[in-house]
Protein backbone atom coordinates (compact mmCIF):
# COMPACT_ATOMS: atom_id res chain seq x y z
CA UNK A 1 0.00 0.00 0.00
CA UNK A 2 2.87 2.28 -0.32
CA UNK A 3 2.77 5.68 -2.04
CA UNK A 4 4.69 5.59 -4.64
CA UNK A 5 2.29 3.93 -6.97
CA UNK A 6 2.24 4.88 -10.32
CA UNK A 7 -1.06 7.61 -10.39
CA UNK A 8 -1.31 7.85 -6.77
CA UNK A 9 -2.03 11.61 -6.94
CA UNK A 10 -4.61 11.17 -9.49
CA UNK A 11 -3.16 12.47 -12.46
CA UNK A 12 -3.33 10.59 -15.61
CA UNK A 13 -1.50 11.07 -18.96
CA UNK A 14 -3.54 11.56 -22.01
CA UNK A 15 -3.66 7.56 -23.53
CA UNK A 16 -5.46 5.82 -26.19
CA UNK A 17 -8.44 3.59 -24.55
CA UNK A 18 -7.44 -0.12 -24.12
CA UNK A 19 -9.83 -2.61 -25.92
CA UNK A 20 -10.26 -5.75 -24.44
CA UNK A 21 -8.02 -7.94 -26.97
CA UNK A 22 -5.36 -5.20 -26.38
CA UNK A 23 -5.37 -5.59 -22.45
CA UNK A 24 -5.29 -9.58 -22.31
CA UNK A 25 -2.03 -8.51 -24.22
CA UNK A 26 -0.48 -6.53 -21.84
CA UNK A 27 -1.65 -8.52 -19.08
CA UNK A 28 0.13 -12.12 -20.80
CA UNK A 29 3.28 -9.84 -21.52
CA UNK A 30 3.83 -8.19 -17.39
CA UNK A 31 2.67 -11.09 -15.49
CA UNK A 32 5.29 -13.53 -15.78
CA UNK A 33 8.82 -12.34 -17.37
CA UNK A 34 10.67 -15.59 -17.25
CA UNK A 35 14.30 -16.11 -17.17
CA UNK A 36 16.94 -18.05 -14.56
CA UNK A 37 16.14 -16.97 -11.23
CA UNK A 38 18.54 -14.26 -9.85
CA UNK A 39 17.14 -11.77 -8.28
CA UNK A 40 15.69 -11.28 -4.57
CA UNK A 41 13.91 -8.19 -2.61
CA UNK A 42 11.93 -8.29 0.59
CA UNK A 43 9.33 -5.73 1.86
CA UNK A 44 9.18 -5.22 5.24
CA UNK A 45 6.11 -3.82 6.83
CA UNK A 46 6.30 -2.49 11.18
CA UNK A 47 4.27 -1.73 13.10
CA UNK A 48 5.58 1.61 15.21
CA UNK A 49 4.78 2.27 18.81
CA UNK A 50 6.61 3.67 21.91
CA UNK A 51 9.45 1.41 23.76
CA UNK A 52 8.37 1.29 26.89
CA UNK A 53 4.48 1.84 26.48
CA UNK A 54 3.57 -0.37 23.34
CA UNK A 55 0.23 -0.34 23.77
CA UNK A 56 -0.53 3.47 24.06
CA UNK A 57 -1.05 4.64 20.59
CA UNK A 58 1.48 7.06 19.56
CA UNK A 59 0.43 10.70 18.76
CA UNK A 60 -0.01 12.30 15.68
CA UNK A 61 2.81 15.06 15.93
CA UNK A 62 5.29 12.73 17.43
CA UNK A 63 4.77 10.12 14.75
CA UNK A 64 4.73 13.18 12.21
CA UNK A 65 8.42 14.33 13.17
CA UNK A 66 9.68 10.62 13.43
CA UNK A 67 8.20 10.20 10.01
CA UNK A 68 10.09 12.97 8.59
CA UNK A 69 13.42 12.00 10.62
CA UNK A 70 13.33 8.44 8.65
CA UNK A 71 12.48 9.68 5.55
CA UNK A 72 15.94 12.00 5.46
CA UNK A 73 17.74 8.72 6.03
CA UNK A 74 20.05 7.56 3.26
CA UNK A 75 18.36 4.66 2.73
CA UNK A 76 18.96 1.37 0.01
CA UNK A 77 15.41 0.74 -0.05
CA UNK A 78 12.39 2.26 -1.09
CA UNK A 79 10.43 3.71 1.83
CA UNK A 80 6.65 4.01 2.01
CA UNK A 81 4.14 4.51 5.33
CA UNK A 82 0.58 2.89 5.55
CA UNK A 83 -2.38 4.00 6.20
CA UNK A 84 -2.54 3.48 9.71
CA UNK A 85 1.09 4.42 9.86
CA UNK A 86 2.61 1.46 9.88
CA UNK A 87 6.51 1.56 8.20
CA UNK A 88 7.83 -0.48 4.77
CA UNK A 89 10.77 -0.93 3.65
CA UNK A 90 10.33 -2.24 -0.17
CA UNK A 91 14.08 -3.52 -0.98
CA UNK A 92 15.93 -2.83 -4.28
CA UNK A 93 16.53 -5.72 -6.06
CA UNK A 94 19.83 -7.74 -5.48
CA UNK A 95 21.63 -10.09 -7.15
CA UNK A 96 22.00 -12.83 -4.35
CA UNK A 97 20.14 -13.32 -0.96
CA UNK A 98 23.14 -12.26 1.38
CA UNK A 99 23.68 -9.10 -1.08
CA UNK A 100 19.22 -8.37 0.30
CA UNK A 101 20.38 -9.66 3.96
CA UNK A 102 23.13 -7.09 3.74
CA UNK A 103 21.82 -4.12 2.28
CA UNK A 104 17.95 -4.51 4.43
CA UNK A 105 20.03 -5.00 7.49
CA UNK A 106 22.02 -2.20 7.35
CA UNK A 107 18.49 0.03 6.37
CA UNK A 108 17.21 -1.71 9.27
CA UNK A 109 19.81 -0.83 11.95
CA UNK A 110 19.22 3.27 10.58
CA UNK A 111 15.78 3.11 10.86
CA UNK A 112 16.08 1.70 14.23
CA UNK A 113 18.39 4.50 15.50
CA UNK A 114 16.28 7.13 14.47
CA UNK A 115 13.06 6.04 15.60
CA UNK A 116 14.98 5.37 19.22
CA UNK A 117 15.64 9.11 19.50
CA UNK A 118 12.42 9.78 19.68
CA UNK A 119 11.65 6.89 21.98
CA UNK A 120 9.68 4.74 19.46
CA UNK A 121 10.43 1.33 17.66
CA UNK A 122 9.17 -0.96 15.14
CA UNK A 123 7.74 -3.83 16.01
CA UNK A 124 7.36 -7.28 13.82
CA UNK A 125 3.60 -8.46 14.95
CA UNK A 126 0.93 -9.43 11.95
CA UNK A 127 -1.90 -7.21 13.32
CA UNK A 128 -1.41 -4.72 16.20
CA UNK A 129 -2.60 -6.65 19.26
CA UNK A 130 -3.61 -2.83 20.88
CA UNK A 131 -5.19 -0.03 18.75
CA UNK A 132 -8.32 0.06 16.77
CA UNK A 133 -8.08 0.57 13.17
CA UNK A 134 -7.53 4.33 12.54
CA UNK A 135 -6.28 5.70 9.38
CA UNK A 136 -3.63 8.75 9.69
CA UNK A 137 -3.11 8.85 5.26
CA UNK A 138 -6.12 10.92 4.12
CA UNK A 139 -4.99 10.58 0.04
CA UNK A 140 -7.91 9.73 -2.94
CA UNK A 141 -6.56 6.29 -2.91
CA UNK A 142 -7.24 5.13 0.62
CA UNK A 143 -10.45 6.80 1.20
CA UNK A 144 -11.59 5.05 -1.94
CA UNK A 145 -9.88 2.04 -0.90
CA UNK A 146 -11.91 2.04 2.64
CA UNK A 147 -14.95 3.07 0.80
CA UNK A 148 -14.79 -0.08 -1.00
CA UNK A 149 -13.83 -2.51 1.68
CA UNK A 150 -16.40 -1.42 3.93
CA UNK A 151 -18.89 -2.95 1.52
CA UNK A 152 -17.49 -6.34 2.60
CA UNK A 153 -16.98 -5.68 6.58
CA UNK A 154 -14.47 -4.62 8.97
CA UNK A 155 -11.97 -6.88 7.74
CA UNK A 156 -10.82 -3.88 5.73
CA UNK A 157 -9.90 -1.33 7.95
CA UNK A 158 -7.89 -4.01 10.33
CA UNK A 159 -5.92 -4.96 7.16
CA UNK A 160 -5.28 -1.12 6.07
CA UNK A 161 -4.70 0.23 9.72
CA UNK A 162 -3.01 -2.31 12.06
CA UNK A 163 -1.46 -5.40 10.23
CA UNK A 164 2.19 -5.52 8.98
CA UNK A 165 3.98 -8.56 6.92
CA UNK A 166 7.41 -9.98 5.44
CA UNK A 167 6.73 -10.26 1.86
CA UNK A 168 9.48 -11.92 -0.35
CA UNK A 169 9.35 -11.12 -4.28
CA UNK A 170 11.08 -13.65 -6.39
CA UNK A 171 11.85 -13.88 -10.04
CA UNK A 172 9.11 -15.74 -11.64
CA UNK A 173 11.53 -18.47 -12.90
CA UNK A 174 12.74 -19.86 -16.55
CA UNK A 175 10.04 -21.01 -19.27
CA UNK A 176 10.96 -24.16 -19.67
CA UNK A 177 9.33 -26.79 -16.86
CA UNK A 178 11.49 -28.12 -14.30
CA UNK A 179 11.45 -27.44 -10.64
CA UNK A 180 12.90 -23.67 -11.75
CA UNK A 181 9.93 -23.59 -14.28
CA UNK A 182 7.62 -20.39 -13.37
CA UNK A 183 4.64 -22.76 -13.72
CA UNK A 184 6.35 -25.09 -11.32
CA UNK A 185 7.16 -22.22 -8.77
CA UNK A 186 3.52 -20.90 -9.28
CA UNK A 187 2.16 -24.36 -8.28
CA UNK A 188 4.49 -24.27 -5.45
CA UNK A 189 3.88 -20.55 -3.87
CA UNK A 190 0.52 -21.84 -3.55
CA UNK A 191 1.07 -24.64 -1.64
CA UNK A 192 4.12 -23.79 0.41
CA UNK A 193 2.16 -20.66 0.77
CA UNK A 194 -0.05 -22.04 3.47
CA UNK A 195 3.23 -23.68 5.06
CA UNK A 196 4.86 -20.06 5.72
CA UNK A 197 1.61 -19.03 7.09
CA UNK A 198 1.75 -21.78 9.68
CA UNK A 199 5.07 -21.78 10.39
CA UNK A 200 5.37 -18.04 10.77
CA UNK A 201 1.86 -17.06 12.09
CA UNK A 202 2.50 -13.95 14.52
CA UNK A 203 -0.74 -12.78 15.68
CA UNK A 204 -3.05 -13.87 17.94
CA UNK A 205 -4.17 -10.90 19.28
CA UNK A 206 -6.45 -7.97 18.03
CA UNK A 207 -7.69 -4.86 20.16
CA UNK A 208 -6.42 -7.04 23.76
CA UNK A 209 -7.93 -9.65 23.43
CA UNK A 210 -7.59 -13.44 21.57
CA UNK A 211 -8.93 -14.30 18.01
CA UNK A 212 -8.50 -18.14 18.06
CA UNK A 213 -6.32 -17.39 15.06
CA UNK A 214 -2.51 -17.58 14.77
CA UNK A 215 -2.61 -15.26 11.91
CA UNK A 216 -5.13 -12.83 12.48
CA UNK A 217 -3.43 -11.01 9.59
CA UNK A 218 -4.28 -13.89 7.03
CA UNK A 219 -7.76 -14.59 8.57
CA UNK A 220 -8.64 -10.34 7.86
CA UNK A 221 -7.10 -10.60 4.20
CA UNK A 222 -9.32 -13.95 3.69
CA UNK A 223 -12.61 -11.96 5.15
CA UNK A 224 -11.79 -9.13 2.62
CA UNK A 225 -13.26 -8.49 -1.06
CA UNK A 226 -12.94 -12.50 -2.08
CA UNK A 227 -12.53 -11.31 -5.73
CA UNK A 228 -9.89 -8.80 -4.78
CA UNK A 229 -7.44 -11.05 -2.09
CA UNK A 230 -8.44 -14.43 -4.15
CA UNK A 231 -5.85 -16.75 -6.45
CA UNK A 232 -6.80 -16.84 -9.79
CA UNK A 233 -8.43 -20.34 -10.72
CA UNK A 234 -5.92 -23.25 -11.10
CA UNK A 235 -7.51 -24.66 -14.65
CA UNK A 236 -5.53 -22.52 -16.87
CA UNK A 237 -2.17 -21.88 -17.56
CA UNK A 238 -0.44 -19.16 -15.41
CA UNK A 239 -0.83 -16.42 -17.74
CA UNK A 240 -4.22 -17.13 -19.18
CA UNK A 241 -5.46 -17.70 -15.12
CA UNK A 242 -3.92 -14.13 -14.31
CA UNK A 243 -5.12 -12.31 -17.46
CA UNK A 244 -8.62 -13.33 -16.88
CA UNK A 245 -8.69 -13.04 -13.16
CA UNK A 246 -7.57 -9.53 -13.39
CA UNK A 247 -10.42 -8.18 -16.24
CA UNK A 248 -12.86 -10.19 -14.04
CA UNK A 249 -12.24 -8.74 -10.67
CA UNK A 250 -13.97 -5.45 -9.74
CA UNK A 251 -12.83 -1.90 -10.50
CA UNK A 252 -11.50 -0.73 -6.89
CA UNK A 253 -11.96 2.97 -7.99
CA UNK A 254 -11.86 5.23 -11.17
CA UNK A 255 -9.30 8.39 -10.33
CA UNK A 256 -10.13 11.73 -11.39
CA UNK A 257 -7.97 14.88 -11.49
CA UNK A 258 -9.64 16.55 -8.65
CA UNK A 259 -12.33 15.32 -6.32
CA UNK A 260 -12.95 11.73 -4.40
CA UNK A 261 -12.22 9.20 -6.59
CA UNK A 262 -15.18 6.83 -8.00
CA UNK A 263 -15.90 3.84 -6.29
CA UNK A 264 -18.35 1.81 -8.66
CA UNK A 265 -19.74 -1.17 -7.31
CA UNK A 266 -19.19 -4.83 -9.28
CA UNK A 267 -17.81 -3.12 -12.44
CA UNK A 268 -15.09 -5.62 -13.22
CA UNK A 269 -12.22 -4.13 -15.46
CA UNK A 270 -13.73 -6.28 -18.59
CA UNK A 271 -16.95 -4.52 -18.45
CA UNK A 272 -15.06 -1.13 -17.76
CA UNK A 273 -13.10 -1.37 -21.23
CA UNK A 274 -17.02 -2.75 -23.15
CA UNK A 275 -18.80 0.02 -21.66
CA UNK A 276 -16.12 2.90 -21.53
CA UNK A 277 -18.60 4.18 -18.75
CA UNK A 278 -17.74 6.86 -17.12
CA UNK A 279 -14.47 7.08 -19.30
CA UNK A 280 -12.74 5.02 -21.39
CA UNK A 281 -10.30 3.20 -19.33
CA UNK A 282 -6.05 3.52 -20.73
CA UNK A 283 -3.28 1.79 -19.97
CA UNK A 284 -1.98 3.26 -16.62
CA UNK A 285 -5.57 2.30 -15.15
CA UNK A 286 -4.77 -1.00 -15.63
CA UNK A 287 -0.99 -0.84 -14.37
CA UNK A 288 -3.31 0.95 -11.69
CA UNK A 289 -5.70 -1.55 -11.34
CA UNK A 290 -3.03 -4.29 -10.67
CA UNK A 291 -1.98 -2.84 -7.75
CA UNK A 292 -5.59 -3.18 -5.82
CA UNK A 293 -5.29 -7.16 -6.27
CA UNK A 294 -4.19 -8.67 -3.36
CA UNK A 295 -3.69 -12.37 -3.83
CA UNK A 296 -1.68 -14.45 -2.03
CA UNK A 297 0.79 -14.71 -4.41
CA UNK A 298 0.98 -11.65 -6.59
CA UNK A 299 2.65 -12.10 -10.02
CA UNK A 300 4.28 -8.80 -10.95
CA UNK A 301 6.67 -9.92 -13.60
CA UNK A 302 8.56 -11.32 -10.29
CA UNK A 303 6.41 -13.28 -7.78
CA UNK A 304 5.67 -11.61 -4.80
CA UNK A 305 4.36 -13.79 -1.80
CA UNK A 306 2.29 -11.54 0.18
CA UNK A 307 0.99 -14.56 3.32
CA UNK A 308 3.70 -14.35 6.03
CA UNK A 309 3.47 -12.24 9.19
CA UNK A 310 5.57 -10.06 10.47
CA UNK A 311 8.21 -11.54 13.01
CA UNK A 312 9.61 -10.42 16.09
CA UNK A 313 13.06 -9.29 17.42
CA UNK A 314 15.67 -7.92 15.31
CA UNK A 315 16.50 -10.61 13.10
CA UNK A 316 13.07 -12.70 12.84
CA UNK A 317 12.79 -10.85 9.58
CA UNK A 318 15.08 -12.45 7.96
CA UNK A 319 14.26 -16.13 8.70
CA UNK A 320 11.66 -16.32 6.08
CA UNK A 321 13.43 -14.19 3.86
CA UNK A 322 16.11 -16.86 3.61
CA UNK A 323 14.06 -19.96 3.83
CA UNK A 324 11.74 -19.40 0.94
CA UNK A 325 14.57 -18.01 -0.81
CA UNK A 326 16.66 -21.18 -0.77
CA UNK A 327 12.94 -23.09 -1.47
CA UNK A 328 12.04 -21.74 -4.51
CA UNK A 329 16.04 -20.96 -6.12
CA UNK A 330 18.00 -23.88 -5.09
CA UNK A 331 16.84 -26.37 -7.84
CA UNK A 332 17.80 -29.59 -5.37
CA UNK A 333 15.36 -27.81 -2.54
CA UNK A 334 12.69 -26.89 -4.64
CA UNK A 335 12.51 -30.71 -5.86
CA UNK A 336 12.14 -32.15 -2.68
CA UNK A 337 10.21 -29.14 -1.41
CA UNK A 338 7.44 -30.06 -3.99
CA UNK A 339 7.52 -33.77 -3.62
CA UNK A 340 6.83 -32.33 -0.11
CA UNK A 341 3.83 -29.67 -0.31
CA UNK A 342 2.18 -31.52 -3.25
CA UNK A 343 -0.32 -34.02 -1.50
CA UNK A 344 -1.07 -30.87 0.60
CA UNK A 345 -3.63 -29.98 -2.48
CA UNK A 346 -5.92 -32.84 -1.72
CA UNK A 347 -6.69 -31.17 1.89
CA UNK A 348 -7.32 -27.45 -0.36
CA UNK A 349 -9.47 -29.17 -2.16
CA UNK A 350 -10.82 -27.15 -5.54
CA UNK A 351 -11.74 -23.46 -3.39
CA UNK A 352 -8.68 -20.71 -4.32
CA UNK A 353 -6.15 -20.20 -2.14
CA UNK A 354 -6.94 -18.17 0.91
CA UNK A 355 -10.66 -19.30 1.03
CA UNK A 356 -9.44 -23.59 1.36
CA UNK A 357 -9.33 -25.60 3.85
CA UNK A 358 -5.74 -25.93 3.79
CA UNK A 359 -5.13 -22.27 4.04
CA UNK A 360 -7.79 -21.30 7.16
CA UNK A 361 -5.95 -24.48 8.95
CA UNK A 362 -2.75 -22.74 8.54
CA UNK A 363 -4.22 -19.51 10.01
CA UNK A 364 -6.03 -21.16 12.46
CA UNK A 365 -3.66 -23.85 13.99
CA UNK A 366 -0.39 -22.71 12.93
CA UNK A 367 2.28 -26.09 12.78
CA UNK A 368 -0.12 -27.46 15.84
CA UNK A 369 -1.84 -29.16 12.97
CA UNK A 370 -0.10 -32.48 12.33
CA UNK A 371 0.18 -32.45 8.01
CA UNK A 372 1.32 -28.71 7.88
CA UNK A 373 3.96 -29.07 11.14
CA UNK A 374 5.28 -32.68 8.99
CA UNK A 375 5.46 -30.53 5.44
CA UNK A 376 7.31 -28.15 7.38
CA UNK A 377 9.65 -30.29 8.67
CA UNK A 378 10.99 -31.40 5.22
CA UNK A 379 10.59 -27.89 3.95
CA UNK A 380 12.88 -26.61 6.76
CA UNK A 381 15.38 -29.51 6.94
CA UNK A 382 15.68 -28.72 2.82
CA UNK A 383 16.26 -25.06 3.34
CA UNK A 384 19.62 -25.20 5.67
CA UNK A 385 21.80 -26.91 3.00
CA UNK A 386 20.33 -25.13 0.80
CA UNK A 387 21.55 -22.11 2.14
CA UNK A 388 24.91 -23.54 2.68
CA UNK A 389 25.07 -24.12 -1.51
CA UNK A 390 23.61 -20.57 -1.86
CA UNK A 391 26.47 -18.78 0.29
CA UNK A 392 24.26 -17.71 2.79
CA UNK A 393 26.62 -16.89 5.89
CA UNK A 394 26.93 -18.94 9.30
CA UNK A 395 24.96 -16.34 11.11
CA UNK A 396 21.68 -16.59 8.53
CA UNK A 397 21.88 -20.36 9.02
CA UNK A 398 22.55 -20.17 12.61
CA UNK A 399 19.65 -17.82 12.59
CA UNK A 400 17.52 -19.99 10.24
CA UNK A 401 18.62 -23.07 12.38
CA UNK A 402 17.47 -21.23 15.84
CA UNK A 403 13.97 -21.18 14.32
CA UNK A 404 13.73 -24.29 13.12
CA UNK A 405 14.83 -25.59 16.68
CA UNK A 406 12.39 -23.73 18.77
CA UNK A 407 9.36 -23.94 16.74
CA UNK A 408 9.50 -25.71 13.41
CA UNK A 409 10.72 -28.95 15.08
CA UNK A 410 7.92 -28.72 18.21
CA UNK A 411 5.34 -27.94 16.08
CA UNK A 412 5.46 -24.13 17.20
CA UNK A 413 5.04 -20.93 15.50
CA UNK A 414 5.60 -17.71 16.79
CA UNK A 415 2.15 -16.83 17.97
CA UNK A 416 2.70 -19.67 20.74
CA UNK A 417 5.29 -17.51 22.63
CA UNK A 418 3.56 -14.39 22.95
CA UNK A 419 1.80 -13.52 26.55
CA UNK A 420 -1.38 -12.32 26.79
CA UNK A 421 -1.74 -8.50 25.46
CA UNK A 422 -1.68 -6.86 29.03
CA UNK A 423 1.51 -8.61 29.49
CA UNK A 424 3.43 -7.84 26.05
CA UNK A 425 6.24 -4.59 26.95
CA UNK A 426 8.74 -2.91 24.59
CA UNK A 427 11.32 -5.29 26.17
CA UNK A 428 9.16 -8.92 24.74
CA UNK A 429 8.22 -7.66 21.97
CA UNK A 430 11.71 -5.68 20.48
CA UNK A 431 13.91 -9.61 21.94
CA UNK A 432 15.26 -11.45 19.72
CA UNK A 433 13.73 -14.86 21.10
CA UNK A 434 16.49 -17.28 19.10
CA UNK A 435 17.33 -19.21 22.43
CA UNK A 436 15.45 -22.71 22.83
CA UNK A 437 13.28 -21.93 26.09
CA UNK A 438 10.25 -23.58 28.07
CA UNK A 439 8.84 -27.13 28.34
CA UNK A 440 9.14 -28.66 25.12
CA UNK A 441 5.60 -29.87 24.05
CA UNK A 442 4.74 -33.51 23.25
CA UNK A 443 5.40 -35.02 19.42
CA UNK A 444 2.92 -35.30 17.23
CA UNK A 445 2.36 -38.61 15.72
CA UNK A 446 4.93 -40.15 12.74
CA UNK A 447 6.45 -36.19 13.39
CA UNK A 448 10.21 -35.73 13.79
CA UNK A 449 10.99 -33.27 16.29
CA UNK A 450 14.27 -33.45 16.81
CA UNK A 451 16.40 -30.46 15.62
CA UNK A 452 18.21 -30.59 12.09
CA UNK A 453 21.51 -31.78 11.66
CA UNK A 454 23.74 -29.20 10.69
CA UNK A 455 27.42 -28.54 10.86
CA UNK A 456 29.24 -27.02 13.57
CA UNK A 457 29.92 -23.18 12.86
CA UNK A 458 31.33 -20.20 14.98
CA UNK A 459 29.54 -16.61 15.74
CA UNK A 460 29.26 -14.39 12.81
CA UNK A 461 27.49 -10.37 12.84
CA UNK A 462 24.15 -9.75 11.11
CA UNK A 463 25.16 -6.30 11.09
CA UNK A 464 27.76 -5.58 9.10
CA UNK A 465 27.50 -3.11 6.28
CA UNK A 466 26.45 -3.47 3.10
CA UNK A 467 28.49 -4.28 -0.18
CA UNK A 468 28.81 -1.86 -2.85
CA UNK A 469 26.38 -2.52 -5.28
CA UNK A 470 25.48 -0.69 -8.39
CA UNK A 471 22.09 1.39 -9.17
CA UNK A 472 19.17 -1.31 -9.70
CA UNK A 473 15.54 -0.15 -10.56
CA UNK A 474 13.53 -0.37 -7.50
CA UNK A 475 10.25 -2.64 -6.70
CA UNK A 476 7.19 -1.23 -6.76
CA UNK A 477 5.90 -0.94 -2.75
CA UNK A 478 3.11 -3.35 -2.32
CA UNK A 479 -0.57 -2.12 -2.58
Amino acid sequence: MGLDIPGATGSRPDAVPLDESGAEDLLRGICFKTGPPRTVGVELEWLIHDRKRPDLPVGRERLDSAVEAVRALPLSAALTFEPGGQLELSSRPAGSLMECVDTTAADLAAVRASLGAAGLAPVGLGVDPWQPPRRRLREPRYEAMEAALDRAGPAGRAMMCTSASVQVCLDAGEEEPGPLGYGRRWQLAHLLGAVLVAAFANSPFQQGRRTGWRSTRQSLWADLDPGRTLAPGSGSAPREAWTAHALDTTVLCIRREEGPWDVPEGLTFREWIRTGSPRPPVRTDLDYHLTTLFPPIRPRGHLELRMIDAQSGPNGWLVPLAVTTALFDDPEAAETVYRAVKPLAETAGSPAAPRNPLWTTAAREGLADPELRAAATVCFGAALPALERMGASGAVRDTVAAFTDRYVARGRCPADDLPEPGDLTGRNLLADRSPLTGPVPPAGPDVPTGPVDRPARGPERLDAGPPTIPPRPGKAASA
